[in-house]
């Protein structure tokens, strides 16, 4: 007999498909202007440690680059304005957009699959920060990017940076392995209520009575999301929250020590790879301590045993670290190249892809609540960022 929930990720994808397309118009018209043209040519370190901060561009360095107008022609010998370099800027943000979302299904599918078939996360979140680092080596030794030349204290001033991203990594890797991957991207929404909050207490900062609510909905649709949540866990719960609480701090921490820049040739993706460098030094010795290599050959027999090959196993796991990577990689590429509101609309639009994707790829039952407190959850993460971008 069918029970009230076994039609719930229908309704689940329903809901949130709604929520993609009504907060999807116009996305990426504003790439279409000139303006955004100019910011997207030369992106700033300045965004990047804004991106860091909140995960929103501060992309307003770049209003004294602007075009100047064009000299007034006479209607006689005016001629039409070429739109291929519009238009080009347009395919490559959306392209990037697209690859953005792409790899970012790829990691949180991958992933998942490598923790189903081997529960040892610790292990898992250190591989993945380890298979970008042979990458990003390459880009280097062949001169495809430039080296970053950073000083002892250029390292000193990034290693708390590091430990947030780390936090913020394995906090969302132990939360994946205890419940739905749905779940854990719905209670990650609540990320902008902490980031509030700490920055309230940290830096000092007061941001508008409007802004303060539009935690509001936020905090209510996780609780009504986790209320009803038929996977719910306190792990991963927990893991979640405190993956919310070191992406705050991470943000909150680069925006008062790397306020005036770091090193030489560190670019948005150098950054973001040096960063995941340090990560995985500090996280190796203590995934040893956690999980040390006999308890990961017990997990490996153990899915062996279950009639999982090898090479399914190797595979899933380094693919998930391949996508995790890229991901990130491609976020800063993507979001380096538009303005706030479309940034904002563009995250908000990635969170419903991901957990409709994840609710086709596991057939994760999730109850009416639940789809409605996620919608509304995440629909207040968009408010949030346009109220915090209009009042401050």
């Amino acid at each position: 007999k069918k029970t009230r929930y076994e039609d719930g990720p229908r309704f689940e994808m329903r809901v949130l498909a709604l929520a993609a397309l009504l907060v999807g118009v116009d996305a990426f018209a504003p790439s279409l202007s000139p303006r955004l043209v100019t910011r997207t040519a030369f992106p700033v370190r300045a965004a990047t440690l804004q991106r860091l901060a909140n995960h929103v561009p501060a992309m307003q360095a770049a209003e004294a680059a602007s075009p100047p107008e064009a000299e007034v022609v006479p209607a006689e010998v005016v001629e039409p304005i070429p739109e291929t370099g519009g238009m080009l800027e347009t395919l490559t943000t959306g392209s990037f957009f697209a690859l953005w979302y792409l790899f970012n299904i790829g990691y949180n599918i991958y992933n998942k699959q490598a923790l189903n078939a081997m529960p040892i996360p610790w292990t898992m979140a250190l591989l993945q920060l380890f298979v970008g680092i042979p990458y990003v080596m390459v880009l280097w030794a062949t001169g495809l990017r430039k080296t970053p030349k950073l000083t002892t204290a250029n390292i000193k001033t990034l290693i708390p940076v590091s430990l947030g991203h780390l936090g913020t990594h394995i906090g969302a890797v132990l939360s994946l392995g205890a419940g739905a991957v749905s779940f854990t991207h719905i209670v990650k929404a609540s990320e902008p209520v902490v980031s509030a909050a700490l920055s309230a207490v940290l830096l000092g900062s007061v941001y508008s009575p409007y802004t303060y609510a539009t935690l509001i909905p936020i905090i209510g649709g996780v609780a009504l999301a986790s209320l009803k949540e038929l996977s719910f866990t306190w792990l991963g719960f927990g893991a979640a929250m405190m993956s919310n609480l070191c992406s705050a701090l991470r943000g909150i921490l680069a925006k008062k020590t790397m306020g005036g820049g770091v090193g030489e040739n560190m670019s948005e993706a150098n950054i973001y790879a040096v960063l995941t460098i340090l990560a995985f030094i500090f996280l190796l010795p203590i995934s040893f301590a956690i999980e040390p290599p006999a308890m990961i050959a017990a997990s490996w027999s153990a899915a062996l045993a279950k009639g999982l090959s090898a090479a399914y196993l190797t595979q899933v796991s380094l693919l998930a670290g391949a996508f995790y990577y890229l991901y990130n990689e491609v976020a800063f590429l993507a979001l380096g190249r538009v303005n706030p509101v479309t940034h904002a609309v563009g995250n908000t639009i990635k969170r419903v892809v991901i957990i409709i994707a994840s609710v086709i790829a596991f057939k994760t039952p999730i109850s009416t609540l639940g789809a409605i407190g996620s919608t509304i959850a995440i629909f207040g993460t968009l408010l949030y960022s346009l109220a915090k971008q209009r009042f401050g």
